[in-house]
């Protein structure tokens, strides 16, 4: 009887690669969504690479507001650069097969870029909050130093937590089907796959997901309703209007990324659907970094000037 049992105990370890499924149910539109997610991706980089150019170019664009556009416009093309090219890869060569480090790689740097994207997002509303509600002290306060003290704790903050999420999720036994139903290495769909109890991975998931998505967005939510009060009491309704584009721009982007990632993660477990959850991570893996550059610069006057200069060299 014991033998058996190390026996089991070793099948449940042994497995070597995990089977990404994405679009295998439906197989009539695979050509298509292809090219579709090879285009999508290409206007990712080319747009955000232009935002990350210019942002660095133009001398009109160096105020803390555009270094920090500049970070989030880099970190847009790492984050979609941990899933999208995989996906390609995987629909062009119809070979799903991933191995169990790559899948454990993908997943640490997917949530390593995401928790990078949210605390960022935080530092950005600070920066606008400083600038409508301070703007005497917005010089001193947001100061070159401090923009790259908050740029660094953004990127480095996440890393040892990510790093131990993905060591805890990765070291549980999987026993049973090694197919996962999605398009990449996502937490809900791997801790499917695992056999005994999750319950303590899946309230690990729920404490790193309030700390890094819910806290970040209710901080966000606070530093507006601040920002909102106080364009409210502008004296002209000129004035009004140009203090609310300066941040209606980053509060669109907040709420398309923070609300798909909120129901993804955040939603109970028992509620999860592996076809929700596909459409979720589409909407905040795909389509967000493709809108956030046209969000930001189709309404930002600054922006499409220092475009059009680019663009007339």
């Amino acid at each position: 009887m014991n033998h058996q049992e190390k026996s089991s105990q070793d099948n449940l370890t042994e497995i070597i690669e995990f089977v990404l499924l994405g679009v295998a149910d439906m197989p009539h539109l695979q050509w298509f969504l292809f090219g579709l997610f090879l285009i999508i991706y290409i206007v990712i980089l080319l747009s955000n690479g232009t935002i990350f150019l210019i942002t660095k170019m133009d001398p009109a664009l160096q105020s803390p507001v555009y270094f920090f556009l500049a970070n989030f416009s880099f970190l847009e093309i790492c984050y979609v650069s941990t899933t999208l090219p995989r996906m390609l890869i995987n629909i062009g060569t119809q070979k799903r097969t991933i191995s169990f480090v790559a899948c454990a790689m993908q997943m640490c740097f997917f949530l390593l870029f995401g928790g990078t994207e949210c605390l960022l997002l935080t530092v950005m509303a600070y920066d606008c909050y400083v600038a409508i509600c301070n703007p005497l002290h917005y010089p001193l306060v947001m100061n070159h130093r401090v923009c790259i003290q908050l740029v660094t704790g953004s990127w480095t903050i996440g890393i040892p937590v990510q790093i131990g999420q993905t060591y805890q999720i990765f070291s549980l036994p999987f026993c049973g089907s090694k197919q996962i139903n999605h398009y990449f290495c996502d937490i809900p769909p791997i801790l499917k796959l695992a056999c005994g109890d999750t319950f303590v991975n899946e309230m690990l998931v729920y404490t790193v997901a309030v700390l890094f998505v819910m806290v970040p967005f209710l901080l966000i939510l606070g530093s507006y309703s601040k920002i909102i009060s106080i364009i409210l009491k502008l004296p002209s309704a000129t004035s009004q209007a140009k203090a609310f584009s300066t941040c209606s721009s980053h509060l669109m982007v907040v709420v398309l990324f923070f609300g798909s990632a909120i129901i993804a993660y955040l939603r109970p477990n028992t509620r999860h659907s592996e076809g929700t959850d596909k459409m979720l991570s589409l909407f905040y893996t795909i389509l967000t970094p493709m809108f956030n550059p046209m969000i930001y610069s189709l309404r930002n006057k600054d922006v499409i000037m220092a475009l059009r200069k680019l663009l007339c060299k």
